[in-house]
This record gives C-alpha cells, sequence and structure tokens, in this order.
C-alpha cells in the first residue's frame, strides 16, 4: 500500500471589507483598516502544520478563526502564529483586522487537508505463523463494518454503578467514534459535548462473541498521543458478569500514558485472599523505547501464556513475565474476552491540558490467536 501525502491547498479569496454607514445620530464611525496582509504556509505536511501571517495598517486587534473549531484567537498586533489541523476536512481561515468590534475588514483562505498518514509498512509487523502454534481466530479489520464478534459498551458507566468507568474518566463511549477504514480498525477521541461530557470516544469487546485461554496473542497497533489520553488492548474474564472484578481477573496487554509515548505497560489485576474477603491486588511490567514513541508507527503488542505463566511482549521482545501457579492467580486458567478503549482522562493518566490536541486515534492492523497444537 502506497503512502498517501496530506494534501493542503490554499485557495485565496477576495479581501472583503465591512463598513458601518453613519447612525441616526449622523455620527461618523472610525475608518476601518487597510491593506490586510493574510498568508499561509504549510510547514509540516505529515502533521497537518501551518503558519499564518496577518497584518494590517491602522488595525487595534485582530480576530483570527481557523475553521476547526467554533472559537477565535484574539492578538493586538499582526504576528505569523503555529496552527495544527489534526483530522482531515475542508476549513476555512479568517482573519479580521478591527477598528473597533463592529468595524473591521477580513480575509479568508479555504485549506483543504487530507490526512492520510496511516502508514502499514511503518513499524514492526508479526508473522501470521508460529511452531507449535494454531491459528484459532484473528480479525484483519478488512471489511467495511465492525464485525459480529465486537459489540460496544455505551456511556459513562453510570448505568452498571461506575460512572467515570470507575477510573474518574472524561469521555462519554459512542458507537460512531469507532470505525473500519483501509483494513484499520480506528476508534477516535473527540473532545465535543455529549451526554453531559466534553469528550467522546469508543469501548468494544468481544464478551459473549469471542473469549481464549492460553495461547499467544498478536496485536498489531498505532498509538495516540497527547496529556490525558488512556489507549487500552486489554481482556477480562469471562465470569464477570457472574462474580465481578478484580475476582473475574484483568490481563492489560497493552496500556499507554499520554505524555509518556514511549512506555507500554503490560498488567495483572486480581482478588487476593485475605481475612476480610480479599482485596484488589496488581502486578505488572512495563519498557520503554530506545527511540521514538508507541505513536510514530506501529508497533506489535503481544501476550504468552499458559497455564504457569504470562508473558508480555513488544515487537517479539519479551519485558516481563508473571507466575500463575499461586492458588489465587486461579482467574487466570480460565476463559478472558478482548476489550479496546481510547479513555480520556482518569486517575492515571490525569486529565487533558492546553497542549493536548483532538481528534486522536488509535489505530489497530489486526489481532491474532494462536494456541497450541496438543
Amino acid at each position: 500500500m502506497n503512502r498517501l501525502i496530506p494534501i493542503l491547498s490554499i485557495l485565496f479569496l477576495t479581501l472583503t471589507l465591512w463598513s458601518c454607514d453613519e447612525d441616526d445620530n449622523n455620527e461618523v464611525q472610525p475608518a476601518p483598516p487597510n491593506n490586510l496582509l493574510l498568508q499561509v504556509e504549510m510547514t509540516n505536511e505529515a502533521e497537518g502544520e501551518v503558519e499564518i501571517t496577518f497584518n494590517a495598517n491602522l488595525s487595534n486587534f485582530f480576530r483570527l478563526f481557523t475553521g476547526d473549531s467554533d472559537e477565535f484567537q484574539e492578538f493586538q498586533s499582526g504576528q505569523t502564529v503555529a496552527h495544527t489541523y489534526n483530522q482531515s476536512g475542508e476549513f476555512t481561515i479568517r482573519v479580521q483586522a478591527h477598528t473597533t468590534s463592529e468595524v473591521f475588514i477580513a480575509e479568508e483562505r479555504e485549506l483543504t487537508i487530507d490526512l492520510r498518514d496511516i502508514d502499514p509498512n511503518a513499524g514492526f509487523e508479526s508473522p501470521e505463523s508460529y511452531e507449535g502454534y494454531k491459528l484459532v481466530w484473528r480479525d484483519e479489520f478488512d471489511g467495511n463494518t465492525l464485525s459480529n464478534d465486537w459489540v460496544h459498551d455505551i456511556g459513562t458507566g453510570a448505568s452498571i454503578g461506575l460512572n467515570g468507568w470507575g477510573n474518574n474518566e472524561l469521555q462519554y463511549y459512542r458507537q460512531e467514534n469507532t470505525k473500519i477504514e483501509d483494513g484499520f480498525l480506528i476508534i477516535e477521541a473527540r473532545r465535543e459535548g455529549f451526554g453531559g461530557r466534553n469528550f467522546t470516544s469508543s469501548r468494544i469487546k468481544t464478551e459473549g462473541q469471542q473469549s481464549f485461554a492460553f495461547g499467544r496473542i498478536d496485536i498489531r497497533a498505532r498509538m495516540p498521543y497527547g496529556q490525558g489520553i488512556w489507549p487500552a488492548l486489554w481482556m477480562l474474564g469471562d465470569s464477570h458478569s457472574d462474580i465481578g472484578w478484580p475476582a473475574c481477573g484483568e490481563i492489560d496487554i497493552m496500556e499507554m500514558i499520554g505524555g509518556e509515548e514511549n512506555r507500554v505497560h503490560g498488567t495483572l489485576h486480581w482478588l487476593q485472599p485475605s481475612s476480610s474477603g480479599g482485596f484488589h491486588a496488581e502486578f505488572g511490567h512495563s519498557k520503554r523505547l530506545s527511540t521514538g514513541t508507541l505513536a510514530d508507527q506501529f508497533h506489535v503488542f503481544s501476550l504468552v501464556w499458559d497455564e504457569s505463566t504470562i508473558t508480555f511482549m513488544l515487537d517479539d521482545q519479551a519485558y516481563g513475565s508473571i507466575d500463575l501457579r499461586p492458588s489465587h492467580m486461579a482467574a487466570f486458567k480460565e476463559k478472558f474476552f478482548f476489550i479496546f478503549n481510547v479513555a480520556v482522562g482518569g486517575n492515571w493518566p490525569g486529565s487533558p491540558d492546553s497542549t493536548s490536541t483532538y481528534p486522536q486515534q488509535m489505530v489497530v492492523d489486526y489481532v491474532r490467536v494462536f494456541q497450541k497444537v496438543d
């Protein structure tokens, strides 16, 4: 598949002049500014970054509309402003040079931005077979819609008594934030108001459709980035609906915390027996990349799982194992289903800040499950 290069086209529009007639009291309005200059320069094609330069004579202040939100920025003088477009589409950049709030001139540029920067050849790719194993299930996301193996979790978790999904997360999960495109599963987190929340995203799972115990799991994916983002590829025990969490067990194949995009976390959660009835216990490992980040290109997040051990792997390199032989680890001898989601905010990553940009996407190329041949 060829890499598709972002296209940024700039169409110049005619300078438009707004002025006010004399009011009913025959008071003469201030003269508007003149010679408004607006220039737009693409500075990073791959990331949708542009520089917007503007200036005018006799202007007291400027208002800049970038077209990807309803808000504007106000400046007291002409200058060059850097801006990044994080989604494809057609946008109108508009600058107004003001004498007063009512007296101004304006100029616009139309932008067409096509960010198709998902390069399937960039990053690690795992084999389709392993000696001593057979492929028992896979999803390559080659269709036009999500397969029947997946169902959506919707909302904030409040309907099941876990408002914020038990982690004080900020997003509302919607089906509309999941799509299948060009052979990829894309889960998109957006800054938008819905259901009383300021962010939306998606959470999908194979509960009731596909679940597994033991084997090797490979998931090829590229992560989002930015403070407050929290993507996860994980599993819950099938017994979740009967005995709850953490008694059912949880396997986090991959978690990443925005702002620390060069580090992957693999973790187990379980119910640790005690005289008071048991408590939530967890243990895991993490690995930092030597170069780059998990958002730069695709990586393969793997789990090798048998009755005695779970081993976490990144790009076929093991970075930590956990012993399953103690009796309190019995949950990990049972079947688990998959959950893929992108959370926003929460106890671990914290909230987004002024550096966070949206939308953000977790892109999954495939998930494959192999089990040992008898």
